[in-house]
């Protein structure tokens, strides 16, 4: 059986939790990183409902959409339903992991399961995510200073690519100075032209990193005046990830699809309401898992025929129709975050294989329970 810490790295893997909004809180809430985990349970919520069904299934580890601590607090006693929550799962030694707006757009996210369900095809980024802008270092040493200046380089954070650090690239040359009156040269002699057998490195960095890395570069490096640059490297253009999702599907009608969307998520009191005329022609669909009306604007820009989300309010939505573009489709919010649990329980069961069993609950915390 897998360690929880190493159930945990898959997870972050997936859906890094740098990503996540400023506000959010996500990652592990509970649990020993030592503990084997056996079975691993995934709900959109962590209600003490959903707490009491992973302990009775005897979970190991429960993930969650939605974090049971959003905002600070002082205790957990379990005379409050969060607290409730914590108790019952630490009382079953079930751990508990969030992975919320880091979910929302990573690829095999929240947006992208929901447009996966509808059938769109052709998925793209709603809003691109804006990846940290990026440099390249290039810098020349001779033979032998290479190891050292290379070492200092990964240590301050150069060469960190994906999964990977210590990343670099090395050439071999030639290289020709020659030393002036006032210099204090480690190889050559003042007023003679050196020629010496260096080493071409060059790294890639985060843009932020650049001070401290150039200063870990110059501080390593043995000559008196090194010769580098620093490239500020383009936007390659290559974003699969993002808020919401862009697709396409077979032509439609607008009543067609929505029956569809009703087909697809899970059965809720809220339903699916439409807005727009029920004949109108629908191919191209942007959908957000989730409260999605701060989207709106982005959408009504777009040329999608159909926008689906959750939580829209009357008056942006009223606002949003009158302007004559897409239509609106507006489902239950756990409905459209419920559709990335199989998705995130099969990628785990693939990687782990035999060695863990999941469990998705369909246990509805949808808080409308009754339409009149």
């Amino acid at each position: 059986m897998p360690a929880l810490k190493e159930v945990v790295s898959l997870i972050h893997g997936w859906y890094p939790p740098a990503t996540a909004e400023d506000w959010d809180a996500v990652g592990l809430v509970y649990g020993d990183p030592e503990q084997s985990v056996k079975k691993v349970m995934f709900a959109v919520d962590p209600s003490p409902e959903v707490a009491a069904e992973a302990a009775e299934w005897k979970a190991d580890l429960l993930v969650v959409h939605h974090p049971l601590f959003l905002k600070p607090v002082h205790g957990f006693a379990a005379t409050t339903p969060k607290g409730r929550t914590l108790a019952t799962l630490a009382g079953a030694g079930c751990a508990l992991l969030t992975a919320h707006t880091n979910a929302d757009q990573a690829a095999g996210g929240v947006s992208e399961a929901l447009a996966t369900a509808l059938g769109l095809t052709d998925l793209e980024p709603l809003v691109p995510a804006v990846g940290e802008p990026v440099d390249k270092l290039t810098v020349y040493v001779p033979e032998d200073g290479a190891p050292p200046v290379r070492a200092a380089l990964a240590e301050a954070g150069a060469g960190q690519i994906g999964d990977y650090d210590f990343a670099s690239f090395s050439g071999h040359g030639e290289g020709r100075f020659r030393p002036l009156d006032g210099a204090n040269p480690m190889i050559g002699t003042v007023g003679e032209i050196e020629t010496v057998a260096e080493v071409r490195i060059e790294v890639v960095l985060g843009r932020h990193l650049r001070r401290e890395v150039v200063a870990a570069m110059l501080a390593a490096h043995p000559y008196e005046e090194p010769a580098y640059d620093v490239v500020e490297l383009a936007d390659p253009g290559t974003v699969t990830t993002g808020i919401g999702r862009v697709g396409t599907l077979p032509t439609v009608t607008l009543a067609e699809f929505a029956e569809t969307v009703a087909a697809v998520l899970p059965l809720t009191q809220h339903g699916v309401r439409v807005a727009g005329d029920p004949e109108r022609a629908v191919k191209k669909v942007a959908v957000c898992g989730g409260a999605g009306d701060f989207l709106l604007d982005r959408v009504a820009a777009s040329d999608v025929d159909v926008y689906v989300t959750s939580d829209l309010r009357h008056h942006p939505a009223a606002e949003f129709i009158e302007k004559g573009g897409p239509a609106l489709v507006d489902v239950a919010h756990w409905a459209a975050e419920w559709t990335w649990l199989p998705v995130v329980a099969a990628r785990l069961a693939e990687s782990l294989g035999n060695d863990v069993d999941t469990r998705v609950s369909t246990l509805c915390t949808d808080p409308w329970t009754l339409r009149i």
